[in-house]
Formats: C-alpha cells, sequence, structure tokens
C-alpha cells in the first residue's frame, strides 16, 4: 500500500486528489494539510510513502517544505511530488535542487497523476513526461558556469554514461534498451551512481549532471 499526503491549501484540489487516489486498492491517502511547515510535520509524524506538494502556500511554502523534508535523515524515504503550473516557473529548478522527486501540473490526467504516485513510491524513475524533461532542459539553461564536482571522479565511464540518460530524463527501462542492457543492470547502475554521489534520488542526478557541465540542454539532439 502507497501511503500518500496530500499538501495544498486549496481544499478543492485535495478532495480531488483524495477522490482519485482512494479508488485505487494500493493507494492511501493518509493525511492533508494547507501549508508547508504543517506538511514537514505531518511527514514525521505519518511517514507517507509520497507528498503531493503544492509549490505556493501561505507560510512555509512547498520549496522551503521540500527542503527540510530531503535535510530530515528520518524522513530520507519520503518521496515528494511537486504540484505547479507553467506560470510558477521559475520555482521549478529550485524545487529540483529543494530534493523533489518529479513534478504534476494540477490538470494533469487522473492516469498520470496514478502513475506518478507508483514511479515516485519505488523510486524508479524522475517523473518524466514531456513536460518536465522540458522544465529540466529550460532551468538547466539557467546554469551560468558549469563547476567540476569531485564526487563525478568517482563513477565508471559506464556509470557516466548512465548518468547522462538519467539526466536526459529517461528511465530505467529506456536506459537498458538505449544501451542494451537488462533493466535489473540499468537499475543498478543508477543505484550505485547515487550511492556514489551521495544523491536523495534521481532528481540530484539530474541537477548535479547539469551543474557539473555533464551535460547539457539539448545534448541528445545535437
Amino acid at each position: 500500500m502507497i501511503r500518500v499526503l496530500l499538501a495544498d491549501d486549496q481544499r478543492l484540489v485535495r478532495a480531488g486528489f483524495r477522490s482519485i487516489l482512494e479508488d485505487q486498492d494500493d493507494i492511501e491517502v493518509v493525511g492533508e494539510v494547507g501549508d508547508g511547515q504543517a506538511a514537514v510535520s505531518a511527514c514525521r509524524e505519518l511517514g507517507p510513502d509520497v507528498v503531493l506538494m503544492d509549490i505556493r502556500m501561505p507560510g512555509t511554502d512547498g520549496l522551503e517544505a521540500s527542503r527540510q523534508i530531503a535535510r530530515d535523515e528520518r524522513l530520507a524515504s519520503v518521496k515528494v511530488v511537486i504540484l505547479t503550473t507553467f506560470d510558477l516557473d521559475d520555482y521549478v529548478y529550485g524545487a529540483l535542487r529543494a530534493g523533489a522527486t518529479g513534478f504534476l501540473v494540477k490538470d494533469t490526467e487522473p492516469e498520470e497523476l496514478l502513475q506518478a504516485v507508483r514511479v515516485a513510491a519505488r523510486g524508479d524513475a524522475l517523473i518524466s513526461p514531456p513536460v518536465t524533461r522540458r522544465l529540466i532542459a529550460e532551468f538547466a539553461s539557467r546554469v551560468k558556469s558549469p563547476r567540476a564536482d569531485p564526487r563525478l571522479d568517482a563513477l565508471t565511464a559506464r556509470e557516466r554514461e548512465v548518468m547522462q540518460l538519467v539526466a536526459a530524463g529517461l528511465t530505467n527501462d529506456e536506459i537498458a534498451a538505449r544501451l542494451v542492457l537488462s533493466p535489473s543492470t540499468a537499475k543498478t547502475h543508477v543505484s550505485r551512481i547515487m550511492s556514489k554521489l551521495g544523491a536523495r534520488d534521481r532528481s540530484q542526478v539530474v541537477v548535479l549532471a547539469y551543474e557539473s557541465g555533464m551535460v547539457s540542454p539539448g545534448w541528445m539532439a545535437e
């Protein structure tokens, strides 16, 4: 059973998400909150697997709440999925840096919501519908000057190759197909990369890949 916390200051939004999620046999909504600080407290109290976090809320916003959750070792297993709209683009790259696992637009289709929750819960892939890939590329372009990161020196040549594909938004299955590997081998590579880099999840791998200059927006099309 996937345990989900809803964090949004709009009751109608929370009610809509709850209705969709609780109709599933493998998902349980364990709580609802209306601001970021309450979300952090609820995570500590309820131990959800996934938080659907609105990025703009009164008091502590979703960005700061995501940052606090990511810094709390007791909440290492909690995955945050940011709820956003295109007019909040300035926040998205910061949310990735704060430790968010992925993004959903608020008018997403029910099937995409369910997919996102399940993918985030198993920690298998950065949520990667086309909107997320565009957002990653757009905000990566704002990195003014790449900074070398000594943690990358620990990666093998194959792991660097896999990391580039993770940064492009590919899932483990897509990485496996591109590199002619088994899905389990691709997953193992990704797990080792995160361990060597000290990354909480794939979103932080993506951020590091762009900030270090390992990849740049649109590199796969070059």
